[in-house]
C-alpha cells in the first residue's frame, strides 16, 4: 500500500501526471497495470489523507479518459417509449472483494460488448460490508481501468429503504437518514438510486390508494431531494417499490394505485421534477432466497406472467423501462433466459456471488469467520435454525470485519475464484441478452465530465518541492 502522497502521484510515472488540480493521461495502457492495484488499495486501506488523495486520482483519471460514473435514465426512458427491449439490465451488489469481482464483470463486458449492466450496494450493505459510496465509486471506476473498460459506468444505490419501525416512532428522523444517504451517495457518483419507502404500504387500509398512500408521499419527499442533489446535466435514474422483497406477489392494480398517486402528488409539489425511469415489484422471489436445514436453497416459484403484466403496465401506461425483479441471483439457471423474453427492465443479483466466495475461501478462513460469527452474530440465529441456515443468513455480517483479510487472499485462491466469476458473468450475460447492449448505451447515456477539486493537503505534497520538509 502507498504510503504517501507524492510517492502515489509518481505511481505512473510520466504516464500518469497530475498538475494544478487536473490529471492528464500519456499513455492509457499504462492504467492496466499493477500500478492500479496500488492506487485502489491505497483508495480503501490507506491513512486519510492517501485514501482521499487516492480517490481522487482514480476519479480524475476516469474523467480524462472516459471512464466515468452515469446514469442509465435516458437509456430507461428510451425502453419507455419502445425504441429498443429484448434485454434484462443486472443489477449486481457486489458484497467482497469488490476489486477483483467488478473486475470480473468488465472483463465479461468487453468480450460481449455489453454496456447496459449496474454495479450496486444497499443502505443495509453499506454499513455490513464497511463499504461508504466514496470507497465503493473508486473501487468500481479503476476496475473498470485496470481491465481497460471504456464508457458509461452505472453505480447505484439499491434499497435506499425507510425503516417501518423506526419511521413509525420518528418518521422525520428516519427519512432524512435516508435523504443524508442520499446526498453522501450522489455525491460520491451514485447516479442512480433506488428509493424504498414500500415498507411503509399498509395493506389494513381498504382502497389500494390508501394502502399505497405512505409509500408514494414518502417517495415523492425523497426523489425531491435526489434531484435537489444531482449535479448539473445528470438526470439521476429513480426507481420505486411496490411490493416489499418476499411477501406476496405484486398486482397490476397496486401498480396502477402507486403510480398513479406518485404521479398525482409529483405533478402537485414537484411538476418540473423527473419523475420514475422503473418500478421494483415482487413476483415469488425473497433476498438470499429460502435456505432449507441442510444448508440448501428451496425452490422458486417465480410468477413470469405476472412479472411480464407489470412490465408491460409500467412501459405502455407511465412510460418507465417497466418492473424490476429483486432476489434473482439464487435462482435456477434455466430461469434468466426467461427475463428478457417477459421484457423484465432490469433483475437484482447479489447472494450467490457471495455463495461462491465462501466456496472458494481457504477453509481455515471460513471456520475463523464461522467462529466469529457464533459470537458476534449469535443474535440473529432463530431457535430451530440448524449450524448451516444460521451460517447461510448470517454470514455476510463477517464482509467487512473481514474485508482486508478476504482483500488479500492468495493469488492461487483468486485465480480460480476469476474463472469461476467469469464463466458466472459470461452465463447471466448472455442469458440476459445484453451483449450488444453497449451501442444503445453510447446512443442514448451522455456521461458528462464532473470534475473535483484536488484534496487540500495533497494540494501541499503535490506543490512542496522535492526536498521540502513536510513534517511538523
Amino acid at each position: 500500500m502507498l504510503g504517501h502522497l507524492d510517492t502515489m502521484t509518481q505511481l505512473f510515472g510520466g504516464d500518469v501526471v497530475a498538475e494544478e488540480g487536473r490529471v492528464t493521461v500519456r499513455r492509457p495502457a499504462a492504467l492496466e497495470s499493477a500500478q492500479m492495484d496500488s492506487l485502489v488499495r491505497s483508495a480503501v486501506f490507506g491513512d486519510e489523507a492517501s485514501r482521499d488523495y487516492a480517490r481522487w486520482l482514480i476519479w480524475e483519471i476516469g474523467q480524462t479518459v472516459g471512464v466515468r460514473a452515469a446514469s442509465i435514465h435516458e437509456l430507461y426512458m428510451a425502453r419507455g417509449r419502445g425504441e429498443i427491449g429484448g434485454f434484462t439490465v443486472p443489477a449486481i451488489n457486489v458484497r467482497a472483494m469488490t476489486y477483483d469481482t467488478a473486475r470480473a464483470i468488465f472483463r465479461t463486458a468487453l468480450r460481449l460488448d455489453a454496456g447496459a449492466f449496474i454495479f450496486e450496494i444497499a443502505r443495509s450493505e453499506i454499513a455490513y460490508t464497511d463499504q461508504r459510496p466514496a470507497e465503493y465509486v473508486a473501487v468500481i471506476l479503476a476496475a473498470a481501468m485496470r481491465e481497460g473498460y471504456r464508457g458509461p459506468v452505472f453505480i447505484q444505490g439499491d434499497h435506499f429503504q425507510v425503516n417501518h419501525k423506526k419511521f413509525a416512532a420518528d418518521p422525520v428522523t428516519e427519512v432524512n437518514s435516508v435523504k443524508q444517504l442520499v446526498t453522501e451517495a450522489v455525491a460520491a457518483g451514485f447516479y442512480n438510486i433506488d428509493i424504498d419507502t414500500s415498507t411503509l404500504v399498509d395493506l389494513s387500509k381498504k382502497s389500494l390508494d390508501e394502502q399505497q398512500r405512505l409509500n408514494y408521499e414518502v417517495g415523492i419527499d425523497i426523489l425531491t431531494h435526489v434531484r435537489a442533489a444531482q449535479p448539473p446535466d445528470v438526470t439521476i435514474s429513480v426507481g420505486g417499490e411496490i411490493g416489499e422483497v418476499g411477501t406476496q406477489n405484486s398486482t397490476v392494480e397496486e401498480l396502477r394505485a402507486y403510480m398513479d398517486g406518485f404521479e398525482r402528488t409529483r405533478q402537485r409539489v414537484a411538476s418540473g421534477a423527473a419523475g420514475l425511469s422503473k418500478i421494483s415489484v415482487q413476483s415469488g422471489t425473497s433476498h438470499g432466497g429460502v435456505v432449507l436445514a441442510d444448508g440448501s436453497i428451496a425452490d422458486v416459484k417465480l410468477d413470469l406472467d405476472t412479472l411480464g403484466r407489470l412490465s408491460k403496465v409500467a412501459r405502455e401506461e407511465y412510460g418507465l423501462a417497466g418492473a424490476v425483479q429483486h432476489g434473482a441471483s439464487t435462482l435456477a439457471d434455466t430461469a434468466f433466459n426467461n427475463f428478457p423474453r417477459v421484457e423484465t427492465a432490469e433483475i437484482h443479483l447479489a447472494t450467490n456471488f457471495q455463495n461462491m466466495l465462501y466456496d472458494h475461501l481457504p477453509n481455515p478462513l471460513r471456520e475463523e469467520i464461522y467462529e466469529w460469527l457464533r459470537v458476534n452474530a449469535k443474535d440473529e440465529r432463530k431457535e430451530k435454525d440448524s449450524d448451516e441456515q444460521f451460517f447461510y443468513k448470517a454470514r455476510k455480517k463477517a464482509i467487512g470485519p473481514f474485508k482486508r483479510r478476504v482483500w488479500d487472499l492468495p493469488a492461487e485462491v483468486k485465480q480460480q475464484l476469476a474463472r469461476a466469476y467469469d464463466e458466472k458473468f459470461s452465463f447471466l450475460f448472455t442469458q440476459l441478452a445484453i451483449g450488444g447492449t453497449a451501442k444503445y448505451v453510447g446512443e442514448y447515456v451522455e456521461a458528462p465530465e464532473q470534475h473535483r477539486p484536488m484534496p487540500h493537503e495533497a494540494e501541499a505534497v503535490v506543490a512542496a518541492p522535492d526536498d521540502a520538509d513536510l513534517s511538523d
